[in-house]
């Protein structure tokens, strides 16, 4: 069922509430990461034939490079162009975020300011369960490489069969994975942050996952960082009416088919006769989906929700609300709606930025906060594969200009040594 509700109703706060950490995946990534963390490649290995249905040894963990070479042979020349254009605009984007390091003059001639330095080894996820997202592997690896990551380990599951996708194979090797695993689930999560004998183990994991390689990764927290915790996909439609309706359905139905039946798609309009078009055009356009029965499971879970606000501005905040992990502004002046914008994680402006240009090829990273964690989270950067580096040079006029300050402070915190470690510089 798909409801049209107005704002204020109070079905739109039943429709925010979504749980980040279900107690299902909880238990079961518990479990596994303890059996990864005692023994090793021996319970990644078990793990990949209960979850994966894969009989592989751990010397198959890795996918060799004849076949990453192969792969390359086997992707359509077209696909290949694909791949290369959604890779070069990423990573264009990429380095133009990252940030610059800086520096100021001390009041007594010295510096003070910020630099940054790659990490050594990250790893990243790569999602494989309903589909190969090759997007995923352009969206998060182009990026640990910008960063200037020299290794960088990229795991994705390969099902009963053992064989990774080969589109998904060639966009890992074009954005720069140095090592690809064919392990996925809570397992790889493990293996990644713990480390075994077939591989080393990562500073930092990123990547998108279901319910139970997000509870692995938050769980993993502190033998490894992460990026965020992330579950099933959601978007939100600001329109004023001056949009296609049938353009506003598709942009609801593109996140509806991602496949867990927990998708969150979120329209508020400003007309009770344009939200019935929009459930119309919805259910109508469901019927020629090749995903229509995992669509079908997310109306049928109340999924999709039309809010009808008064005005623009009632609609934007029914959104800040939700905090989405998409929002698109389908409005007029879509830029200057954009300023208002509080909560989400990313943000597409205007009639002809559908989502789904930024699943694939936009520049900024897929990579984003969801179950309202874009109140608190940001999308994968750059960044978030490089150490920041805070340094002080002070001159001997400037500790002598603060050295009151620093005897002070250590006084009242009862640390004598930090006092002594600025005066005794001044003794002779």
């Amino acid at each position: 069922m798909i409801r049209i509700v107005s704002a204020g109703d109070r079905r739109i706060g039943l429709f925010n509430a979504r749980p980040a950490f279900p107690e299902e995946a909880e238990k079961a990534a518990a479990e596994v990461l303890a059996a990864i963390k005692s023994e090793g490649d021996a319970a990644v290995a078990r793990c990949v034939a209960r979850f994966e249905g894969a009989k592989l040894s751990p010397s198959r963990f890795r996918v060799s490079e004849d076949e990453l070479s192969e792969a390359v042979r086997e992707v359509p020349a077209e696909v290949r162009r694909a791949v290369a254009d959604a890779h070069r605009r990423v990573l264009k984007f990429s380095k133009a975020s990252l940030r610059k390091g800086w520096k100021m003059k001390t009041p007594r001639g010295g510096t003070a300011g910020e630099f940054f330095s790659p990490m050594d080894r990250v790893g990243v996820y790569v999602p494989g369960g309903t589909a190969p997202l090759a997007s995923t592997a352009v969206m998060t690896v182009t990026l640990a490489k910008a960063a200037g990551v020299r290794e960088i380990v990229a795991c994705t599951p390969a099902g009963k069969t053992g064989a990774v996708n080969p589109v998904l194979l060639y966009a890992l090797k074009l954005a720069g994975a140095t090592e690809v695993y064919r392990v996925g689930g809570i397992q790889a999560i493990g293996m990644m942050a713990f480390g075994t004998k077939s591989c080393r183990k990562v500073q930092k994991i990123a990547g998108p996952g279901n319910a139970f390689v997000t509870a692995a990764k938050r769980q993993v927290y502190g033998y490894v960082a992460i990026d965020q915790v992330a579950g099933p996909s959601e978007i939100a439609v600001l329109t004023d009416g001056s949009v296609d309706v049938r353009w506003i359905a598709a942009d609801l139905l593109s996140q509806a088919e991602h496949g867990s039946g927990l998708e969150k798609s979120l329209c508020v309009c400003t007309s009770r006769d344009f939200a019935e078009a929009i459930r119309r055009e919805v259910l109508e356009q469901t019927k020629t989906l090749s995903r229509k029965a995992l669509v079908e499971r997310v109306i049928d879970r109340e999924g999709i929700l039309i809010v009808v606000a008064k005005d623009v501005a009632e609609g934007l905040e029914v959104v800040n609300q939700f905090a989405p992990e998409h929002f698109e502004i389908m409005t007029k002046d879509a830029l200057k709606v954009m300023s208002g914008v509080r909560s989400a994680g990313a943000v597409f402006a205007g009639a002809w930025t559908p989502e789904s240009a930024g699943d694939f090829v936009a520049g900024p990273s897929h990579v984003l906060p969801t179950g309202g964690a874009a109140n608190m989270f940001n999308g994968l950067t750059p960044d978030d594969f490089r150490r920041r580096h805070s340094f002080v040079a002070f001159t001997e006029g400037d500790l002598r200009e603060t050295r009151s300050t620093i005897e002070a402070f250590a006084a009242v915190e009862g640390l004598d040594g930090h006092g002594r470690a600025a005066s005794i510089r001044f003794q002779k």
